[in-house]
């Protein structure tokens, strides 16, 4: 009654009328909460209400999540109920990151005007907002150091920037710690890695393949604060010019991580192959304080495969594990999926890239750790935490196969799934599109997650998976550790397989969003450039840069003309808005 009347006494338009005595609110209007999402508002009513009202981002006129409006109704013969904001009842009192532009303050998320700016700000400052004032002062967007604090602000990643707190604690023991200092086990990693989860050793005479992992759990004790820590942060966060780690640099680079020639603690699988069949005969694990002789890059051991050498360890243990892989890709598969590294300069501008792509010493490491991730949910019954992955939704499938036979490749429904996408791998490998093709498959999958019932891992054909081999660095590996040492299960492990499976999520389309305005930087300074690109999005006009001096980045097109997917085009940058991330471009006929 006294918002009405507030309103009654403020209004420009007839929103309430004075009758009888009671102010009563005009059918054409209504009062709710804003709720915004991506891509447009919500008007939130009263508890009761099942209506839903639409309100465009352009229709806002200042308001923002949380505040208390009354909004019009729109006239709409057809679809949703949309409505346009007349009158701010009350502030939601967010804090809100905006970015001055042109005297007019926008969000940053949403790109909404919120306000003209009366705060002083300057062209393109940003800054955190609240109640009118200015909280905190990023910068300005012209220095590419301030995409790192708006990408970590908007995925509630802030706090990463802040001094870790960190005791070191003398490190514990569940059973009695076997000595295996005297065996040759080796690191495998890139050649900048600097933290180690995982070192093997294949013992040839007894054909006994030792996975070795840092023994985190018994440097971060469980309910302690530096486990409470590790649990927020949940994944280590790599961004192209620095790691954001889920562990102090104090055990994630150096206590735990097997460092060669350094005594360090392990949680070892002992996995007896027999070689002949393919299949693991048993596998043993135990607590062991190991020593790495050796810090290989995977460069290295290319090196070292490509020479073919039968009687080189690295050559003999290569050649077991691809009758392993061989024998894995019969319910799995294999995609071929290159990873474009963004390469920044000093001043953390976009400078180049690298193309990674999956190579034989990278798939000898892989099969290792496939075989102690399988062996370790193995060792679990139906509840604990586990790594699962469901096959394609009827959906996805279907539109899978209209895009690839829009390729022209003929793709029909088989008996099953995995039938179904082997049929369009071997006929994409007819046409030499295998690439293609395998981007449009992982675009059809389920996006895999952590789970307390063991399912089947449908992209390796697993039936039993779980993440063992990377506990420096995902703290579901750390809580798979606890479990298998103490043989006690959380009671509220399905809680935390949410969690770590939300922020999984957050944490990908955080480094995606880095990465995204990264590119808009760089191709803001190449308007009216040229690139080669080829179509990915037919939908939404898109096409991504596959030239020479750049890779990746996703433009949407002004003049598309109906291209087929993976059609290669010559386009001209039009322009590029480091906020929105949007770059758009034209095609050049």
């Amino acid at each position: 009654m006294k918002k009405l009347e507030e309103i009654y006494k403020t209004q420009t338009q007839p929103i309430v009328k004075f009758t009888d005595n009671r102010y009563i609110l005009n059918s054409r209007y209504k009062i709710g909460k804003i709720n915004l999402s991506n891509k447009f508002a919500m008007l939130d009513l009263e508890k009761n209400s099942t209506q839903k009202i639409f309100i465009e981002f352009d229709n806002l006129n200042g308001a923002y999540d949380g505040d208390t409006v009354v909004a019009q109704v729109l006239f709409n013969p057809k679809g949703k109920t949309r409505a346009k904001v007349v009158h701010i009842v009350e502030s939601g009192n967010n804090e809100i990151l905006l970015i001055c532009k042109e005297n007019k303050l926008f969000t940053i998320k949403e790109n909404i005007q919120i306000m003209t700016n009366s705060l002083n700000l300057l062209e393109g400052d940003v800054a955190l907002i609240q109640n009118n004032n200015v909280n905190k002062h990023f910068g300005n967007i012209k220095d590419p150091k301030i995409d790192e604090k708006i990408s970590l602000y908007l995925y509630n990643e802030s706090y990463r920037l802040e001094q870790f707190k960190y005791i070191a604690n003398k490190p514990s023991t569940i059973g009695k710690r076997i000595d295996l200092t005297h065996l040759n086990f080796c690191t495998i990693d890139p050649a900048s890695a600097k933290d180690h989860d995982d070192a093997i050793y294949f013992d040839e005479k007894t054909s006994e393949l030792y996975v070795a992992i840092a023994d985190v759990s018994a440097y971060v004790e469980q309910d302690s604060s530096l486990d409470k820590e590790a649990a927020k942060r949940a994944f280590s966060v790599y961004l192209p010019h620095k790691v954001l780690p889920m562990l102090p640099f104090e055990l994630s680079t150096d206590l735990c991580s097997l460092v060669p020639n350094k005594e360090r603690f392990a949680y070892v699988f002992k996995i007896k192959l027999d070689i002949e069949n393919t299949k693991v005969k048993e596998a043993e694990l135990f607590e062991a304080t190991i020593e790495s002789k050796n810090k290989y890059s995977y460069e290295y051991i290319d090196d070292v495969l490509e020479q073919k050498n039968s009687n080189n360890e690295f050559v003999k243990l290569y050649n077991i594990t691809k009758r392993f892989r061989d024998k894995r890709l019969k319910n799995g598969y294999d995609f071929r999926n290159d990873e474009i590294r963004l390469i920044l300069d000093k001043d953390e501008n976009l400078e180049s890239y690298n193309v990674e792509t999956s190579s034989p010493s990278h798939s000898l490491v892989e099969e290792c750790m496939l075989l102690a991730n399988q062996e370790a949910a193995k060792k679990l019954k139906m509840i604990g935490i586990f790594r699962v992955h469901d096959e394609p939704s009827p959906a996805k499938l279907k539109k899978l196969l209209d895009e690839v036979n829009e390729l022209g490749l003929k793709a029909k429904l088989k008996n099953d799934v995995h039938s179904t996408i082997l049929s369009i791998q071997s006929k994409a490998a007819s046409a030499n599109i295998e690439q293609e093709v395998d981007e449009l498959i992982i675009q059809s999958q389920q996006q895999a997650k952590y789970s307390s019932i063991k399912q089947e891992h449908f992209g390796l054909g697993f039936k039993d998976y779980s993440h063992f081999t990377s506990p420096i660095r995902r703290y579901a590996d750390l809580v798979l550790h606890r479990i298998l040492k103490t043989h006690d299960i959380p009671k509220d492990i399905e809680n935390v397989c949410e969690d770590i499976s939300s922020k999984e999520r957050e944490i990908a389309s955080l480094v995606w969003d880095y990465e995204d305005r990264k590119y808009a930087r760089y191709l803001n300074n190449s308007i009216d450039k040229l690139f080669t690109a080829r179509v990915v999005d037919t939908t939404n006009k898109i096409v991504k840069l596959d030239d020479s001096s750049m890779k990746g980045a996703r433009v949407y097109l002004d003049n598309y003309s109906g291209e087929k997917l993976f059609t290669e085009l010559k386009i001209k940058i039009i322009s590029s808005d480091i906020i929105s991330k949007k770059v758009i471009g034209k095609v050049i006929k």
